[in-house]
């Protein structure tokens, strides 16, 4: 990777950690938009730095976050999380070498997925959910995060139906996720596939990240959070659109 891709790469971290900060979505769904829709570098070594990346945040995040949780809502999403990620890191390989036009498409379409689920304000359930439906949404979700190395949507809409107050499901969620960033660095870390250049990007990233979420909390921009959810929606919708749009001449071109 040369001088100019690495710092528009951590340019277009900088600007996803200012959202995420601020709206508290969006990091990963941004940063693995925008540099595929650039071509900054491939998808399997963006994923691997966004997944290392959100495994950091979650290890300072974590600690003294553990209460609320419901335990038994968390082992069935993980079971579903773990075998999908698996499946979702092969089925990346798979595709980046036979059918990269599908492999942009699927990413796109799972940007959209997220961007109308941020918009989105599910209805709270009465009674909670089976645990099939924990381990179906922690199957998707762990599915997008083995491919892209962005979970969430699938996990968060379930969680945020169900009878359990805010601060709890953040809890969870927070769990889950690192979860599935741990399982995805560990499973390439054990295969040898956490080369130099995502290890150097990785280093350069973290103080980036650090940096903007300090900037993000002391420099708020002068919009209502309603107004910067609109934003962040406007966004990933755009960059969903154009990875969707630029993904299918390819694969009509193929087929």
């Amino acid at each position: 990777m040369d001088g100019g891709t690495l710092i528009a790469l951590l340019l277009i971290v900088a600007v996803a950690t200012y959202f995420q900060t601020i709206t508290g979505f969006g990091l990963g769904m941004i940063v693995m938009g925008a540099t595929s829709g650039m071509q900054l570098a491939s998808v399997a070594t963006v994923a691997a730095v966004v997944s290392l990346v959100s495994l950091a945040n979650s290890v300072v995040a974590l600690p003294g976050r553990m209460h609320g949780i419901d335990w038994r809502a968390a082992r069935a999403a993980t079971l579903g999380i773990l075998p999908a990620i698996v499946a979702g890191v092969v089925l990346l390989d798979f595709l980046s070498t036979t059918a990269a036009g599908i492999l942009q498409l699927l990413l796109g379409i799972v940007i959209v997925q997220g961007s109308i689920g941020f918009a989105l304000r599910p209805v709270q359930l009465d009674e909670r959910s089976s645990d099939f439906s924990f381990v179906a949404s922690g199957f998707f979700s762990g599915l997008s995060g083995g491919l892209f190395g962005v979970a969430g949507p699938p996990l968060i809409f379930q969680f945020y139906r169900q009878p359990m107050n805010a601060v709890a499901v953040r809890n969870i969620l927070l769990l889950l996720f690192s979860v599935t960033s741990a399982t995805r660095s560990v499973y390439l870390g054990v295969q040898g596939r956490l080369d130099a250049e995502i290890w150097v990007v990785f280093a350069l990233a973290l103080p980036v990240v650090a940096l903007m979420t300090i900037v993000g909390r002391r420099y708020p921009p002068p919009l209502a959070a309603r107004t910067m959810r609109r934003l962040v929606f406007m966004l990933l919708m755009a960059i969903g659109a154009y990875l969707v749009m630029s993904a299918l001449p390819a694969i009509a071109a193929v087929s």
